[in-house]
């Protein structure tokens, strides 16, 4: 990133993500077999990295442009997150059922495109001096490795729904196929309403950060197991109930995820890494690599968990991972609060009395 500038590379990364979208929506005509599934596999990758290419480089913009109000932005952005997931299927689906395959992908195509001119004139360019930042010397800190660990616990909850939520609310609500859209709105809705204030209480309020972190983690792990809800509680599955959940995992995966990335760096500072654009590159690509495992392995995983146990067992067990996460976070906190009440009462020890008393000796 310090080599090439981010501004570049997020141009860059958005023009050749515009590209291979459209190309994505005209493999309909390729013919059929090993040749099909190659070039599907080509060209999401290509989106894959680019698109990690273009995010990369906006959250170092933006935390070059906005150093002091990082989680912030951050939330604030994660409003047109919600709303792209909230606007995305339905307006997907539409042009998918008016004009066929190819017009949702070559649209969503042309507008990326459309946007490069804009951001090539609208986006300051940040000069940065190359750094040999380590990477494995920030991932190796044990505050970072948890905040790691934090990452891909959210994400991979997020992934965990993507293919398994749907096929539940369809068999146990037996709801038209129309609704089942509405239903995803309670999360994102919750998360994307939610974000700019817990972003803006972050910044405002930085001691509280970890208390966000802690408790976010173990609501999320409380809203899986109530999801299915989970069969040893022996509740039966209400659709109020279910979208409240979901209100519910909205709000506190907010109040985890956006205090990560300033913890994150405010660590990094600490352990005497440099400020400057080479540092929020790393950290940013961190995050993101962290995000997008959990994406990888959530679907996966939890498909496997539906088919052998169904979603009831299937969530409870996901909502492992930020029980787990939010576990390790306050343990750790714990013991960093531990250490320096200790270094602080070494380095101001208290007098004996015969100090005393030949203190006050001098003083008379």
């Amino acid at each position: 990133l310090s080599q090439i500038g981010a501004k570049f590379m997020f141009v860059a990364g958005m023009f050749v993500s515009g590209c291979v979208t459209i190309l994505f929506g005209m493999l309909d005509k390729v013919p059929s077999g090993p040749m099909f599934i190659s070039l599907c596999f080509l060209v999401r990758a290509m989106d894959a990295i680019s698109f990690s290419a273009a995010i990369t480089a906006s959250f170092s913009i933006l935390a070059k442009a906005f150093p002091t109000k990082i989680a912030t932005v951050l939330g604030s952005l994660e409003i047109f997150s919600g709303l792209g997931l909230v606007l995305g299927p339905p307006l997907g689906g539409f042009l998918y059922q008016s004009f066929g395959y190819e017009v949702p992908f070559i649209t969503l195509g042309c507008i990326v495109l459309a946007l490069v001119p804009v951001n090539m004139c609208i986006l300051p360019k940040y000069d940065s001096t190359p750094r040999k930042e380590s990477f494995w010397k920030l991932i190796l800190l044990p505050k970072v490795l948890i905040l790691c660990l934090t990452i891909f616990s959210l994400s991979a909850c997020l992934g965990f729904l993507d293919p398994t939520m749907s096929l539940f609310i369809l068999k146990k609500f037996r709801l038209p196929a129309g609704y089942v859209g509405l239903v995803f709105l309670g999360l994102a809705l919750s998360y994307s309403l939610s974000s700019p204030l817990l972003g803006l209480l972050s910044d405002k309020l930085p001691y509280i950060r970890k208390w966000l972190l802690i408790f976010g983690d173990l609501m999320v792990a409380v809203c899986f197991f109530m999801l299915g809800p989970a069969p040893v509680l022996h509740i039966e599955s209400q659709l109020w109930m279910f979208v409240l959940v979901l209100v519910l995992i909205g709000f506190s995966l907010g109040m985890s995820a956006i205090p990560v990335f300033p913890e994150i760096l405010q660590c990094a500072y600490e352990n005497g890494f440099e400020e400057g654009l080479s540092l929020l590159g790393l950290v940013s690509g961190l995050f993101n690599a962290m995000w997008s495992l959990g994406a990888f392995v959530g679907p996966i995983l939890g498909g496997f968990l539906n088919e052998e146990l169904g979603f009831e067992w299937a969530a409870a067990i996901q909502g492992g991972w930020p029980l787990l996460s939010g576990l390790a976070t306050g343990i750790f906190y714990i013991i960093e609060a531990t250490k320096k009440s200790s270094s602080s009462s070494l380095q101001n020890p208290p007098c004996d009395n015969e100090e005393r008393t030949h203190l006050m000796g001098n003083e008379m």
